[in-house]
This record gives structure tokens, C-alpha cells and sequence, in this order.
């Protein structure tokens, strides 16, 4: 299993790339940060073959590079992404404030992948013969969701995009965002998790939910009145 993060444009957003045969192979990839070149380059570096693409939310700095990157495989690679965000990924221009404008001076394409699929909470989604749990855990964006992948003989793996930072929290004070629903959604979806799902996050480091649930302050100050 070859999963690898790379850490992509001005807000270092991690793209993910998940191959289960390692280089070579097939390949599922979370999230397409607005610099699809680099994503190009390290897949065909790998000789790996893109054949689906899971979005965790649909902020530009984590989808602006999905239309390009699907679009240069020889085969169509479907988007998968829940329909409380599917409104960001059709305009990410109009729908990502701040960082949407960094976008408008690029010469990225950022019409509608060909391909996009919604997501419900629970449903497992496959690729590269790979099945992902998607976990709609909205409050930073009203579609966020996580995916959950189990391994065999290792530790669960959780991509968590903006929902859960190694020490921190997805950000809820931009249009969409709840801290209410985003709390909820960590008491309902992710804290019942084992402490041993290693948890990789949309920006940062990877750590864990063991991890996390003795060391975060947000989740501390959660389980306090729990």
C-alpha cells in the first residue's frame, strides 16, 4: 500500500495519493489542490493510473486542481463529492472568496470535471479496488466529509480533510461553516473511532485519534461536557 501526501499551493493543502499495489498500479486521489502539474508529475513519476478522485469539501484550495487533473487521463475519472458542496466545485471562482480571487489571475481550467457523483453519509466508495466509508461530518463546510479506509494488517487510515487538524480543528467562520454542526459531527463520527486510525488531514501533519482525543483542545474541551 503506498499512500503519499503532497503538500501543494499557498495554503499547503495535502493531496493524497493512495495506490494499494504501490507504483505502477491504479490509484485513488483525495483532493486536487489549484497546482494539478505537480499532481500530473508525481503520478506519472510513479507510472500510477488515476481512476477516481474523493473531494473532503469543496474549498478551491482543495478541488481548484480537480477539472485538469482529471482531465489529462486517457479514461474518465469520476469526482466524488457530497451535494452539500457540489454547488463549490461546479463555481469555485465565485464560491471561494479570498483564495478564489488568487485564482482568477491563473490560467487553470476550472470548468466542472466531466464526472461528479455525490456522496451519503455512510456509503462506501470504491477505486482502485479499494472501498472507502464515506463519514459526512459537516461544520466546516456544509458537505465536508471523511473518508475511512481499512487496511489489511495495518492501522485504519482516515482522511479528514479540514475536519480534523493534528492539535486543531477545521476553521467554521466562512460562509457555510458551523461550529455547532462541526462539533456534532466529531461527538457522532469520529471520536467512536479506535484510537489507533491514523488520521490524515487535509493540511498539516498526520496523527492519530488516540492521539488527538488526549491531546487536542477542542476535543478535550468536547469530551469535558460529554
Amino acid at each position: 500500500m503506498l499512500i503519499e501526501a503532497l503538500r501543494l499551493w499557498v495554503a499547503g493543502t495535502n493531496a493524497w495519493v493512495v495506490a494499494p499495489d504501490g507504483p505502477g498500479g491504479e490509484c485513488v486521489l483525495v483532493d486536487a489542490p489549484p497546482e494539478p502539474g505537480a499532481i500530473l508529475h508525481h503520478l506519472a513519476e510513479r507510472q500510477l493510473k488515476l481512476v477516481a478522485l474523493f473531494a473532503t469539501h469543496g474549498h478551491v484550495d482543495h478541488v481548484g486542481g480537480a477539472s485538469e487533473v482529471v482531465g489529462a487521463q486517457t479514461a474518465a475519472v469520476p469526482v466524488r463529492i457530497h451535494d452539500g458542496d457540489r454547488h463549490m466545485l461546479l463555481d469555485p471562482l465565485g464560491t471561494s472568496g479570498t483564495l478564489g480571487e488568487i485564482l482568477a489571475y491563473s490560467d487553470l481550467d476550472l470548468t466542472p470535471p466531466e464526472l461528479i457523483s455525490g456522496l451519503d453519509d455512510g456509503e462506501r466508495v470504491k477505486g482502485a479496488g479499494m472501498t472507502f466509508t464515506a463519514l459526512h461530518t459537516p461544520g466546516h463546510t456544509p458537505g465536508s466529509t471523511c473518508f475511512l479506509l481499512e487496511v489489511d494488517g495495518q492501522a485504519p487510515v482516515l482522511f479528514s480533510g479540514d475536519h480534523l487538524f493534528a492539535g486543531s480543528i477545521g476553521r467554521t467562520d466562512q460562509p457555510g461553516g458551523s461550529l455547532e454542526q462541526l462539533l456534532d459531527s466529531m461527538t457522532e463520527k469520529i471520536l467512536p473511532l479506535p484510537d489507533e486510525v491514523q488520521v490524515l488531514p487535509g493540511h498539516g501533519e498526520v496523527t492519530s485519534i488516540g492521539k488527538e482525543r488526549v491531546t487536542n483542545r477542542f476535543i478535550l474541551e468536547l469530551l469535558k461536557y460529554s
